[in-house]
């Protein structure tokens, strides 16, 4: 690919999340709007649209990769992409419940560049409102009525139960030795972490355009796939990505001892180089020269290398899948320059 083709992909997916962002963004803040007083003003907040004490504000409430995920699905099969506009707000909506937990979670401080939602309104109001955030997925669902709803809705928990065991498997990792966690195991909790929700994402799309079984679930092996793709390179800006387009600290996973995927791809290598960095990881790893040895160690053993080739595999599997669905790729242009999109960020 040429930069000026790669340019003329980047600024496509530009377009079509800014399109995302005003066909969902009106039906977004309705849904908050809905929720009572004291949740409403922590998710006003999470979503960027309010400041801590209420005032308005002009943050952004994410990318809308995931909601406009679920249009391009639509759009691709033939369907009309406003009739899943309910779908596309329930996904963005199970996204940020996601994000509101692992904030919690990950004692992270720093979300899309200012102090996340647990630290300034507490742990118990964070988690509560993640929680009614769900909910209210559900109920978006469940209010449009009729058999594609039902569906969508089934599948949507089946989602969130694969979610929550993806995040509880990350959670263990934590607790085990550095060099006891498997590249498979790793994969396995990726895929449900990130692939299942942008699988999801796509399926619910396929849905709303009437599609048949096999091509909703060819949409879901899409979605998944090149969202391991995206957490591939996701776990490499976690590492050495920018902290003025990350909005986080350089390194802040490391810092974290996270396992992620560069990282155990690291410490599973073999070598002096994985050697190092185990010991890195059982120690406090609490300064910055520590941080960027660690960094350094992931390097040497190949971590970033085979991280990168394996992404650029997950998208490649990932067209095999969309192949299935939309055998004139043409059609489904939209999501490829999403996915396209996702997967060549910088860091």
């Amino acid at each position: 690919m040429t930069r000026t083709d790669a340019a003329t992909e980047g600024n496509e997916a530009a377009a079509l999340l800014e399109y995302t962002r005003t066909l969902v963004d009106p039906h977004l803040r309705a849904a908050i709007a809905s929720l009572p007083g004291s949740i409403r003003r922590v998710a006003m907040y999470h979503f960027g649209w309010e400041h801590a004490d209420g005032s308005p504000a002009s943050g952004g409430a994410g990318k809308a990769i995931r909601p406009a995920l679920v249009l391009a699905a639509a759009r691709a099969l033939g369907g009309d992409p406003e009739q899943a506009v309910r779908a596309a707000v329930a996904v963005e909506l199970v996204h940020n419940f996601t994000l509101l937990h692992d904030d919690v979670i990950d004692e992270d401080h720093t979300r899309r560049h200012r102090a996340t939602a647990w630290t300034v309104f507490g742990v118990p109001d964070a988690v509560i409102a993640g929680d009614a955030i769900l909910a209210l997925a559900q109920r978006l669902l469940a209010e449009d009525g009729g058999a594609v709803s039902q569906l969508a809705a089934a599948r949507l928990s089946t989602c969130v139960i694969e979610l929550c065991a993806g995040q509880q498997a990350d959670c263990a990792f934590e607790e085990r030795d550095p060099e006891q966690v498997t590249l498979d195991e790793c994969l396995t909790m990726a895929t449900a972490k990130t692939g299942a929700l942008l699988g999801c994402a796509c399926a619910l799309g396929a849905l709303y355009a009437g599609a048949d079984e096999r091509a909703v679930g060819a949409m879901d092996g899409f979605g998944r796939e090149a969202g391991l793709a995206f957490q591939l390179i996701d776990d490499l800006i976690g590492i050495w990505g920018d902290q003025a387009r990350t909005g986080k600290p350089v390194g802040a996973d490391l810092s974290a001892h996270k396992k992620s995927l560069p990282v155990v791809a690291a410490l599973t290598a073999g070598g002096p180089a994985a050697a190092e960095l185990a010991g890195l990881y059982r120690g406090s790893m609490s300064t910055r020269a520590e941080v960027g040895r660690a960094a350094e160690a992931v390097d040497r053993a190949g971590g970033r290398d085979w991280a990168q080739s394996c992404a650029a595999d997950r998208m490649a599997r990932a067209v095999h899948h969309l192949s299935r669905a939309v055998p004139d790729l043409s059609a489904a242009g939209d999501l490829l320059a999403l996915a396209e999109f996702v997967t060549r960020r910088t860091y």
